[in-house]
This record gives C-alpha cells, structure tokens and sequence, in this order.
C-alpha cells in the first residue's frame, strides 16, 4: 500500500457519517479532513465546506480545486443525484455507486427488477402509477400487506399495514404528493414474517467483501411497538441462535448475485451495498437495499472493523479490492440511539447537551453525532435521533451495560430511549 497521505471529503451529517469520520481519521494516510455540511462532533475533527452535497457539479469542483485525493459519499440523495459520476469524471477516487447503481435504493421498482433477473429471493411485489388501480389491487389482496413509494422518501415511504384501512390510508398517503416525486410509483408487496438482520457489503464492482452482520431496531418503543423510525439501537455480531452459518452464506449469496447481475448489465457497483434482509421460515428474504452504509450499523460494524478505509475505499473504487483487507476483532459493540421526545413525530430543536465528555471517559465507549449542532459555542439537538451512544466490549452483557451506563451520563431535555436494544441477542 502506498503511504501517500490523501484529503478527503466526506458528504453528510449524521450518525453514520460521524463513524466513517472517526475511522477514517484512524488510517496512516489520512491528510486533512473535510465534511459537507458535517455535525456538532464531526466539525470538531474536520473542516466544514460549505457546498450543496446534492449538486455533481458543485462537489467534483470543489474537490477538484482543493486538490481532494477521496471523496466519500455518505447519504443516499447525492448518490441517486449522480455525485459519484462527476467526482469520477473529474479524475478524483470516489467511495459510493454511481447514479445507475444507486437506483438500486433509489427505486424500488428497479431493484425488485434486478432481484427478479438475479434469482434473489424476496417479497412478491406489483408497482402502480396510478391510485385507482392501486386502490383496487391492495382491496383484492387485502392486508396485512407494505406500501412502499417507489423512490427516496428520506427513510419515510414505507407503510406496514395489518389492516385494509391502514393499507388503503398508505396508498392514498403516496399518491397525495406527501413523499413528492417518491410517491408518483407506488410498490405493493407481500408481508414477510420473521427477524430482520442487516448485512453490509463492500464490493469494487468484482469481489463482494461482507461486514459484520448487525441487528437494528426500528419501532419506537420498547418492546418493537409503536412507529416505524430510522432506528433505535443496534448491536453486532448477530448470534448464530438468530442468523445460522447457512442463512448468513445465503445473505451474501444474494449480495454477490446482485452485483454479478448489474455488471453483466453494463453497471459497475462500486461502494457499500447494504441488504436488508427477513429471515423467513425458508431462508433470507430482501427486504429493500440500499445503495450506501446503514444507519445506525455502521456504528456498530465499524469500530469492530480491523482495516485501514482510507486503502479500502479506494480499492473499492479502483477494482482492486480484495478479501483479506477487512478482518475483525472478537468483541461486541452495542449502541444505544438517544433521541428528541417525540421522535419520529414532531419534536423540539435547540435543546443544550452535557455529558458527553463524561461518557466517552469510560473505556471502549464512543459518541456518535447525529443531529447535533454548534450554537454560541454550546453543543444543541437539532435532529429527532440526536447521538447514538456505542460501547464495545469482550462481551455482549458489558457492552450492552457501558452503553446504558454511558447514555445515564448524557443529558438534554427530552431526552428519550429504548431500554431494551440487543435483549433479544440473549439466548
């Protein structure tokens, strides 16, 4: 490997970004970082650009005149928009699919397309353009049955519905323009039944290198009741009593026959590939991917990750990565996500945070950022998940207590949390 030091720019602003920060000031080859726009922690340790994330043109100039050796593309909007494309065409290394590759979230449709010619197992599915036929079609199969508005709905979009009401509510919800363009297809699908469990994959377009598997927690509330959110907690690995040897081979069966595909379609996809997956009583089923790292995974996979990303990410886009450059250590991590009271609902910004310093004193434990902000020189929520408190540990039992021990440490008014993240790892 070389030993040349490389700036790097990183787009985006929460939690998962904050970690790809973290680790990617680790490597030896890190020159100066910069983030666009960044967060209350990730501008601590880096330089904030001001620059439209979402703009191709605008991120390859910047990168361009600022003599930028890496570009890494955290949330999905820049990738569908196209960004990874110009900073290539620019002659910059890129981490993140290119626009074609990224429909793979940024259409339901097209990825239920790819899976279909891939052979991967998923969800039975119709697509719709218009509300009446739509309307009649979810009448006749009835519920339970998932809504879903066919592109990027910034982790909204999709509605589990248990009953015809709630289905029929969801389609007209899509359709109403409450998703915007999202929702002008709307995708209908059968409902799986089972756990759910996340797998990341690197991949350069040839060789898929799988991550740790993770197992997030959607609903609101302990005990898996209440809203759908973007996730409340996480932990990492996934115990063989929850996803065996078999079903985690099949996982990454799907994930290498789902890059195979696109290529032999004249796609390269190059960056993080993140399945979503239902492991149903006859094996993982897709649930959706996503075109980049998961939200709030990556704070659990990476700091158990053995690799130096800065290599890695330009191996991913360079077409040479192999296997053994991503290995890992044998602890737990577990993190907890701190949130606005009110989240995923409306909820009140501006609200002063203490304590961080005090957790991250506590050996293995990291804060993680995600809607945080500077003003006059206090640290204020300005996102429902706020931080997203992770703890390593040799065992799964102490990393679940430091994480809970340090988020007691953590204050801010309305400060809110599941109390139950990773139980469900304990056999």
């Amino acid at each position: 490997m070389s030993n040349t030091k490389v700036d790097i720019l990183l787009l985006g602003s929460g939690g998962r970004e904050h970690a790809l920060l973290v680790k990617l000031a680790e490597s030896p080859r890190a020159g100066r970082l910069y983030v666009a726009p960044g967060n209350g922690g990730m501008n601590a340790m880096a330089e904030s650009v001001e620059l439209d994330a979402e703009s191709p043109v605008a991120v390859a100039d910047w990168a361009r005149e600022h003599g930028i050796g890496l570009v890494v593309i955290g949330p999905e909007a820049p990738l569908v928009a196209g960004v990874a494309d110009a900073v290539r065409s620019a002659g910059i290394p890129c981490f993140g699919p290119n626009g074609d590759a990224a429909q793979m979230e940024g259409s339901k449709k097209f990825a239920k397309q790819v899976m279909a010619r891939a052979g991967v197992p998923t969800a039975a599915y119709r697509s719709f353009t218009d509300e009446e036929t739509c309307e009649a079609y979810v009448r006749q199969v009835g519920a339970p049955i998932v809504i879903k508005a066919d592109g990027l709905a910034a982790g909204k979009g999709v509605i589990v519905a248990k009953t015809l009401d709630e289905a029929l509510e969801g389609v007209h919800e899509c359709f109403s323009g409450v998703f915007g363009e999202a929702g002008a297809t709307v995708v209908v699908e059968e409902t799986l039944e089972g756990p759910e469990c996340s797998l990341l994959a690197l991949t350069d377009g040839k060789t898929v290198v799988p991550l740790a598997t993770a197992q997030d927690h959607k609903r609101a509330l302990d005990g898996d009741k209440g809203p759908n959110t973007g996730g409340m907690g996480v932990y990492s690995p996934v115990p063989e009593h929850l996803v065996s040897a078999d079903e985690l081979a099949a996982m990454v069966d799907v994930e290498e026959r789902v890059v195979a595909e696109l290529a032999s379609e004249g796609i390269t996809y190059s960056g993080c590939l993140y399945g979503g997956f239902m492991l149903t009583q006859d094996g993982p089923k897709v649930l959706e991917f996503n075109a980049r790292f998961g939200d709030p995974e990556t704070q659990v996979v990476l700091p158990r990750m053995k690799a130096d990303l800065v290599d890695v990410f330009l191996a991913c886009d360079n077409g040479t990565l192999t296997q053994d450059m991503v290995s890992w250590d044998d602890d737990w991590a577990v993190s907890v996500v701190l949130t606005s009271a009110g989240y995923p609902g409306s909820y009140e910004k501006g609200k002063v945070i203490t304590g961080i310093e005090k957790a991250e004193e506590m050996e293995g434990v990291t804060v993680y950022h995600a809607g945080t902000a500077l003003s006059d020189g206090k640290l204020v929520t300005v996102g429902g998940r706020v931080l997203d408190v992770t703890a390593v540990a040799p065992t799964f039992e102490e990393a679940r207590a430091k994480a809970y021990a340090a988020c007691e440490l953590i204050d801010f008014e309305g400060k809110t949390f599941r109390t139950d993240i990773g139980l469900r790892a304990v056999k």
